[in-house]
């Protein structure tokens, strides 16, 4: 059995195996490798390697994948009540013919699954802001991570919108108050992430430049710019210290004090980019719980200079 893809645009150049498991399912890479060399997946009737990328218009074929564990697992919607979907267009930044920008709540997902959480794309696929299309996803945000979010409205302002997050011409702030004091005020942190894809154990070079804006013995304000993008970077990277995030519950000490906030104390506060030659600044403002913690720790904030 065969069945053919044209790729589209928000696809070009991408990966054939990232795009395989995209519209396939979350295929191993070993068995993705299998298929290529057998020439049951081909790319414009050719045989290809799993580093080939794919371009706008092009031809994928697929020849009898016995590959079912994910094909059945579909995403199941969200649903989402009217008042739902008017508490997430109250935290719109902007809204442009390209794409909107809001100010996310933490403890709600971007993406949908194959259980029906509530999440971003669901909830704005219902507003009439994206009447005559649908919510695009241009990058990630953590479920329990607030702040600046961007979702596009169209094939095209997605596609630009990804390639600029992928090629770091989007330059992204957040703010965390983490425990403990940090040692130095300012500086860059080079580290080698561990994740792990099954039982495939994958080394991540991960970069980040900050900033204390304001410490004592209990906390920090901490200013964070990642440079790469590596999933969880800014929690592990703390952790790591040994000054986790105040209300993370993953990268977390075994002493840290319980109870104190249920929030995670991290916010993407600040988006900049540049789109024929217009400079786009985005800040979202802390959220109330933040506020709070720093009023508890005696932390001043001010405001990005």
């Amino acid at each position: 059995m065969k069945k053919s893809f044209t790729v589209d645009s928000t696809c070009n150049d991408m990966r054939i195996d990232r795009w395989t498991r995209l519209k396939i399912g979350k295929i191993p890479q070993g068995l993705i490798e299998k298929y290529l060399r057998s020439g049951k997946i081909k790319l414009n009737k050719k045989k290809i390697k799993s580093s080939t990328k794919v371009k706008t218009n092009d031809v994928v074929n697929i020849f009898n994948l016995d590959f079912k564990e994910t094909i059945t697992q579909k995403k199941i919607k969200f649903e989402p009540t009217k008042e739902i979907i008017k508490s997430n267009e109250d935290q719109i930044i902007d809204n442009n013919e390209n794409f909107i920008v809001l100010n996310k709540s933490s403890g709600i997902s971007v993406q949908g699954g194959t259980k029906s959480k509530k999440n971003l794309v669901d909830i704005f696929a219902k507003s009439e802001i994206f009447q005559d299309t649908k919510p695009y996803s241009v990058h990630r945000l953590d479920k329990d991570t607030s702040g600046v979010f961007i979702m596009a409205k169209t094939r095209e302002a997605a596609q630009l919108l990804t390639s600029l997050f992928r090629l770091r011409k989007v330059h992204k702030t957040y703010l965390a108050i983490c425990h403990g004091e940090l040692n130095k005020d300012t500086g860059e942190w080079n580290d080698d992430l561990v994740r792990y894809d099954g039982e495939k154990k994958i080394i991540e070079k991960a970069k980040t430049i900050y900033k204390v804006l304001d410490k004592n013995s209990e906390a920090s304000l901490v200013e964070l710019k990642p440079i790469t993008g590596r999933k969880h970077q800014l929690r592990k990277q703390l952790y790591a210290l040994g000054q986790p995030i105040f209300g993370d519950i993953k990268y977390k000490l075994s002493n840290s004090s319980k109870g104190i906030n249920k929030n995670l104390m991290l916010h993407s506060y600040q988006i900049k980019f540049i789109i024929d030659d217009i400079k786009h600044t985005y800040t979202a403002l802390l959220p109330d719980y933040f506020r709070k913690l720093l009023k508890t720790k005696r932390l001043r904030f001010s405001g990005l200079k």
